[in-house]
C-alpha cells in the first residue's frame, strides 16, 4: 500500500533527464504543492498518454500553483529523449537505483512475471507545502489512468490552504 494521507512526504534527491540532482525538500521550499506522478515507463503507450495529458493540462496545474515532477525507473538518457519527443513541460527523474519507488511504496514487483523486474506503479501523491502528503492515487494494474480532473481539483484545494 502506498503511503497513506496526513504522512510526512520522504525527502528525495533524484536527477532530471538534464543530470541535475532535484530534491523534494527544495521544491516545497517554493511554497507550492507538488504533485508526483510515478509512471512505469517511458515510451510506453499509457504513460506515454498519461503523461501528454498532463502536459495538456499544465495551465490548470500552474493556475492551481502546483509544481509537477514525473518519477519513474528509466535513465536520465531515456527520460530526457522520451521528454524531448512529447515536448512535455514539467521534470522527469530517474530513480534508477529504485530507491524512491520503495520509499513511497509504489514498486510494482516482477512485472509480466519476469524475475527482479521491477517498474513503478503508476500513482500520485500530491504534497503541501509543510511536506506532508495530502491526496494520493495508485493502481496496481499498470493500465489504469489516474482521474485527471480530480487531481486538479485535489491540488487546487490543497494549494488553496
Amino acid at each position: 500500500m502506498p503511503l497513506p494521507v496526513g504522512t510526512k512526504a520522504p525527502d528525495f534527491e533524484l536527477l532530471n533527464e538534464d543530470l541535475k540532482p532535484v530534491r523534494l525538500s527544495e521544491v516545497l521550499k517554493k511554497g507550492k504543492p507538488v504533485v508526483l506522478l510515478f509512471f512505469p515507463g517511458a515510451f510506453t503507450s499509457v504513460c506515454t498518454k498519461e503523461l501528454c495529458t498532463f502536459r495538456d493540462k499544465m495551465a490548470l496545474l500552474n493556475k492551481a500553483n502546483a509544481e509537477v515532477l514525473a518519477i519513474s525507473v528509466d535513465s536520465p538518457f531515456a527520460l530526457k529523449a522520451f521528454k524531448e519527443a512529447n515536448r512535455l513541460n514539467f521534470p522527469l527523474l530517474s530513480d534508477y537505483n529504485r530507491i524512491v519507488i520503495g520509499m513511497y511504496d509504489v514498486v510494482q514487483a516482477n512485472l509480466l512475471g519476469l524475475p527482479l523486474y521491477h517498474l513503478a506503479k503508476r500513482a500520485v501523491y500530491i504534497i503541501d507545502k509543510e511536506g506532508v502528503i495530502r491526496y494520493v492515487w495508485y493502481s496496481d494494474d499498470p493500465r489504469n489512468e489516474p482521474p485527471y480532473d480530480e487531481v486538479i481539483k485535489e491540488a487546487e484545494k490543497i494549494g488553496q490552504s
